[in-house]
């Protein structure tokens, strides 16, 4: 071990040339590594310390440094106090181990203060987050809580990268949801510099994509699918081919009224949307959850059904899209899905991102479902309870009847409505 450095406080009289020899060789670098830990803990160095299974070597530098008699076994214990000792008689350092310590491995920290600054260095590399929170409130808690799990540290691993990393995460989100819905490498390009910033499996795809959910609400899974269908739900797209949405009877393109003619479902993509959406709207378009009602609606009305459109479950950036320039035309959107916390979240996914009225979808209907569909054995309701920013009483009659009313059972009533 060599004195590459200059003396420190407290080192002045070390005679470094002989410490070097004495204590800075490889085979006491064990001991001079634990005594330092002590130091930075704030400990006396007093008392033993051993080395399990050590070397011959190890062994015979030890008993040299306190010239004492060979011995065995098998581990190697030294008395800090004699090392201390042998240093400060022989006037290598006057200043006895500490100062040696010191001369040998540099500058001490004490550990509390070590820790303080490497907790005041994640303080400054979580600072894009405060920021973000400040310019959008609806990521507070998203922020909280990826701190809260370390999942920022983990993805960051040292506080410069992690301010680094989420500086980008920031710069993404502060631009969701886009709108117009846009390619996801695009996006990348544009607001990181980089195609593929956004890539699966990097760390910026993945905080990015976490708090991207928070804004749209998008449900947990897993697999391509999902994370193809979750950046949609931001406006970033893999494709514009896969994102697609159900409809029955729109006008306003050659192959939208030719299906309108015939009364068949047609299904548009995103890249129809995009390139040459519909060009009319209708007063009203009605919109439900489950692709049963419309294929009903289809057999039973055909060409006489209103235009309806069909979620298939979570709004795709399709199915966003296309409302969303209904609405901008004029028409007025009204929405049914399930009576459960499922359907009642999507509900409320949707209404955050395009305004739609209630089609039976308030408390006084929910109540009536289930008074129509009562059974000895109702389904009961799974999921965590969401609210109903519509109607805030829907949400608590959901609650306090615990019943499950899925769309297709109300499907009598809603052609009703249709015809």
């Amino acid at each position: 071990m060599e004195l590459t450095h200059d003396p420190e406080p407290g080192t002045e009289g070390v005679d470094s040339p002989r410490l070097a020899r004495l204590l800075g060789t490889p085979d006491l670098s064990w001991l001079v590594e634990r005594a330092r830990r002590r130091l930075a803990a704030g400990q006396t160095l007093t008392g033993s310390v051993s080395l399990g299974d050590p070397t011959p070597d190890q062994r015979a530098a030890a008993e040299r440094l306190l010239a004492r008699p060979p011995g065995s076994g098998r581990s190697l214990t030294v008395r800090l106090d004699a090392v201390d000792a042998v240093l400060r008689r022989s006037g290598v350092s006057p200043g006895g181990l500490a100062a040696a310590v010191e001369a040998l491995t540099g500058p001490l920290i004490p550990l509390t203060q070590a820790r303080h600054e490497e907790e005041t260095a994640w303080e400054r590399a979580h600072a894009p987050l405060e920021e973000l929170t400040a310019a959008v409130p609806p990521l507070a808690d998203w922020a909280t809580r990826v701190r809260a799990e370390g999942l920022t540290r983990r993805l960051g691993r040292t506080p410069d990268t992690t301010r680094t990393l989420l500086a980008g995460v920031c710069a993404a989100l502060r631009a969701l949801p886009a709108d117009p819905a846009v390619s996801l490498p695009a996006f990348a390009a544009q607001v990181l510099g980089s195609a593929h910033a956004l890539d699966d499996g990097t760390p910026l795809a993945t905080l990015t994509l976490s708090g991207a959910r928070a804004l749209t609400d998008f449900p947990d899974g897993q697999g391509a699918e999902w994370r193809r269908e979750a950046w949609a739900s931001a406006g970033l797209l893999r494709d514009e081919l896969s994102s697609t949405v159900l409809t029955l009877n729109l006008r306003g393109t050659p192959a939208l009224d030719r299906m309108a003619e015939e009364g068949e479902p047609f299904v548009l993509t995103l890249r129809q949307l995009t390139r040459r959406p519909p060009s009319v709207a209708p007063p009203t378009v009605w919109i439900c959850e489950n692709p049963t009602v419309l294929a009903v609606a289809a057999d039973t009305l055909g060409p006489a059904c209103p235009p309806l459109v069909c979620l298939q479950g979570q709004p795709s950036a399709a199915a966003l899209t296309l409302l969303r320039g209904l609405h901008e035309r004029g028409a007025t959107l009204r929405y049914h899905g399930d009576f459960d916390w499922g359907g009642l979240r999507i509900a409320g996914i949707l209404h955050r991102r395009v305004p739609w009225r209630p089609w039976r979808f308030t408390a006084a209907d929910y109540r009536a479902a289930v008074a129509r569909n009562a059974s000895p054995t109702p389904s009961p309701l799974a999921g965590a309870p969401t609210d109903t920013p519509w109607e805030p009483a829907l949400a608590e009659a959901v609650a306090e009847l615990g019943v499950r009313v899925e769309e297709e059972r109300e499907l009598e009533l809603l052609l009703s409505d249709l015809a």
